[in-house]
Order: structure tokens, then C-alpha cells, then sequence
């Protein structure tokens, strides 16, 4: 019986062991609960860092009310209202030069003289010519006076003597010398036209001569010296550029052809000169031409403007840049060309859904968001993006004119004050 209730020493062995045993499973069992809820709480971790660095951040402009101007850029050249070439007629030396650069000149006044000469001597013979004519027409006279009492004498004593005194032949004689005496007055008459032309011819070319201001203005240009030769062969020699009033000119650029169906006469404008960087300068439309000029291929047409120069400190040759004031909108809807430009794509509105498996395992890069390339699409109807409770939400409208910058809208669901969607941006990084 003590046998029987002594306990035997391999089940004790083998019940210490199974004791040991269920302790290491329930500590392993407690290590895969508490590796499990690490796991997870790394993963909820995890997933709200993902989550908030893949989410889609997107950057607004308002909607504001304003006024907006419509402007037409052309470059062009500015010229005085009237500008007048002196030449010279004559050939010779010049004698002397009366005026120079920038000297204000009246009508009439000599610019310069030629040496003349030549001419003085040519206009005392064809006086000397015109006196010896004058002289003939006297003789011619004397002629036709003799012959014409001759002829008188011979009929009164043919009417006394009955057509007997003097003979047929006597008395045609008479006639034909008084015919003869009349022409060669008439002859001396023309001879004295002649010479009296001639003389006239030499007087003008001698005041020719002497180079007169046709206009009032200032001269620009002077293109002789004293001692010079002037050669008048074939054509006019250019000695003097005058502008008549340099207070008031013009402005001449080149309207590109898509730009000329909104320019239009009596249009204000501004524009800039190198001179003057910091100055801008009013000006008018005061014609549109309708000749085309073609350069490298793009049609142009000239517009003139008129510009109030009272001040002197524009110059003729000065190249300007002209914004043309085509169209004045008072209190629009204005929105930013950029929210016109924004497109959402279908990838940024995945990437607003990620769950926790895209959150925790890799996935490509996203792609930027696709953007049209031109600012104002061809048709008036366009949409903009606006975010409502988070989410882009798109809105259609009707646009109206732009300035580049700003449009105007005419029509739809957008009020001042609105925030539109002009680009996708993610946190810490700009695409």
C-alpha cells in the first residue's frame, strides 16, 4: 500500500514538463497578440501618413468683379505729319549754305544758294536777244505801214483813171509787198515771244538758284556743303529734309491680320518709346489702311495714329510698341486664365480614393495632370473647377473677352468671391 500511494517519479517528470509547456504557450500566444497589435497600429499609422501625403492638395484663385481692357500690341515708327524733301532743279556749286541741323525755318526763307554765274550771263544775253527781236517787230511795222499806204495810193488813182493808171500788173505788186510786210511782222512778233521766253526761262532757273523753305517748319537733314557740286541730270538731288510741326505726329505701326478686325478709327491707345522706359504716351487711330504688307510670311496692315508731341521729347525715326484700346468691360465676373487652363483628370480622382492596401503597398509615381496647351479654347463655352465639401466639382460657363490674364464670364453658375481650382499640387512637392 505505501508503494501504491508513493508517487512515482516519472509522472512527476512528465507533469512538470507539461506544466512548463502551457506556460511557453500562453507566452507565445501573448507575443503573437502583442506582434499583432503592433502590426496594426504600425499599419493605421502607416495609412493615415500615406494617406495624407498622396491626397491631392489643390491651389485656388478667387472669382473677383472688376474692369477689364482689351488691348491690340503693334510696334511701329514714328514720322512727322508732313515731311518735304528740298532739292534743286539746277546743277552748280553751291555758294553758300544758310541754314543747318534742327534750325527752324518760315516759308521763303533761303536754305542755300548756288553760284550763278553761268546764269546771269545767259539772262543778259537773252535780253540783249529779246531787245534785237523787239526791234525787228519795230521794222516789221515800218514795212507793213509803207506797203500798206503804197497800196492805198494805188487804188485811189486806179479808181481816178478808170482801172487805166497803173497797170494789173503793178498793183499786184504792190498787194503781194503789203502781204509780204504783215507776215514778216507777225514773224518778228513770234521771234519776240521767243526771245521773251527764253529771257523768262533764265530768270527762273536763276531764282532757282537760290534754295527757299516751301514750308514753316525745322530742318532734319542737310545733305550739301558749301563748295559742293550739285548734278541735276536725271533726277532731283535731296539737299534739305524739313518737318513741317514736330509738335504734332504720327505713329505708323503694323496691325497683325488677326488683330485688324478689332481696330477700328477713333480708338485711344498708349504707347512706350526706348528713350523713355518709364514714360507712356497717348495717341488716336486716325487711319487704317487697307493695304497689306507681307514680311516672312506675315500679313500686316498699316495703322496711323495721331500723337501730341507739345513737349518736343519725341523725335521722327523712334520705334514705339503701341497697346491699341480695343474694348473697355466695367464691373465683369472675372476669372483667372489659369482656372480656365486646369483640367482634372481621372487619376487625380483616384488618387482622392486610395484605401489602406494602395496606402501600405507601392504603386507607381502619379502622372501630372493633363493641361491644354491655349488659354481660351475657340468656342465661348468652357468649364472651371470649384471644390465643394473637398471635392473638385466641375462648373460649364460662357466666356466673354480676355486681356490674357483675366476673362470675362457672361454666363454660369460662378459668383465673386468663388475659389476656382488653377492647379494640383501634393503635399511637400509642386508637380
Amino acid at each position: 500500500m505505501k508503494d501504491r500511494n508513493k508517487p512515482n517519479p516519472d509522472i512527476e517528470q512528465i507533469i512538470g514538463i507539461d506544466k512548463l509547456s502551457g506556460r511557453r504557450r500562453r507566452r507565445k500566444r501573448w507575443l503573437f497578440l502583442v506582434i499583432l497589435a503592433a502590426v496594426i497600429i504600425a499599419a493605421v499609422v502607416m495609412r493615415t501618413k500615406t494617406g495624407k501625403s498622396n491626397s491631392i492638395q489643390y491651389k485656388t484663385e478667387q472669382v473677383q468683379r472688376g474692369d477689364i481692357t482689351v488691348l491690340v500690341t503693334a510696334t511701329g515708327t514714328l514720322e512727322p505729319t508732313n515731311e518735304v524733301d528740298v532739292g534743286s532743279e539746277l546743277s552748280g556749286i553751291v555758294e553758300s549754305v544758310e541754314v543747318d541741323y534742327n534750325n527752324k525755318v518760315e516759308v521763303g526763307q533761303v536754305l542755300a544758294r548756288l553760284d550763278t554765274s553761268k546764269l546771269n550771263a545767259q539772262v543778259t544775253q537773252s535780253k540783249a536777244a529779246l531787245e534785237s527781236a523787239e526791234a525787228k517787230v519795230l521794222q516789221a511795222k515800218a514795212t507793213v505801214n509803207e506797203t500798206r499806204n503804197k497800196l492805198t495810193r494805188y487804188e485811189k488813182v486806179r479808181e481816178l483813171s478808170n482801172n487805166k493808171v497803173p497797170s494789173q500788173t503793178e498793183f499786184d505788186t504792190a498787194q503781194a509787198n503789203f502781204e509780204r510786210a504783215e507776215a514778216d511782222e507777225a514773224s518778228a512778233k513770234a521771234a519776240q515771244s521767243q526771245a521773251k521766253a527764253t529771257l523768262e526761262a533764265y530768270e527762273v532757273d536763276l531764282r532757282k538758284a537760290v534754295i527757299r523753305s516751301p514750308i514753316n517748319g525745322i530742318v532734319l537733314t542737310r545733305n550739301i556743303e558749301q563748295g559742293q557740286t550739285v548734278a541735276a541730270s536725271f533726277e532731283t538731288p535731296v539737299l534739305f529734309t524739313l518737318a513741317e510741326d514736330l509738335t504734332k505726329m504720327e505713329l505708323c505701326v503694323d496691325v497683325d491680320e488677326a488683330d485688324i478686325g478689332q481696330v477700328k478709327e477713333g480708338q485711344d491707345a498708349i504707347f512706350t518709346v526706348d528713350a523713355y522706359p518709364n514714360r507712356t504716351f497717348h495717341a488716336k487711330i486716325i487711319q487704317i489702311r487697307y493695304g497689306a504688307q507681307t514680311v516672312e510670311g506675315v500679313v500686316t496692315y498699316e495703322t496711323v495714329l495721331k500723337v501730341d508731341n507739345t513737349d518736343l521729347s519725341l523725335r521722327p525715326g523712334m520705334t514705339a510698341t503701341a497697346d491699341i484700346i480695343v474694348l473697355k468691360i466695367e464691373d465683369a465676373v472675372l476669372v483667372p486664365n489659369s482656372a480656365l487652363r486646369f483640367e482634372m483628370t481621372e487619376e487625380d480622382n483616384k488618387t482622392e480614393n486610395r484605401g489602406l492596401v494602395n496606402a501600405i503597398l507601392p504603386h507607381p509615381p502619379r502622372r501630372e495632370s493633363k493641361r491644354r496647351e491655349n488659354a481660351i479654347n475657340s468656342s465661348n463655352q468652357q468649364q472651371v473647377w470649384v471644390l465643394r465639401d473637398g471635392r473638385p466639382v466641375a462648373v460649364p460657363v460662357t466666356i466673354g473677352a480676355t486681356d490674357g490674364v483675366r476673362t470675362e464670364i457672361l454666363d454660369g453658375a460662378i459668383e465673386p468671391g468663388m475659389s476656382l481650382i488653377v492647379d494640383v499640387m501634393t503635399r511637400g512637392r509642386r508637380p
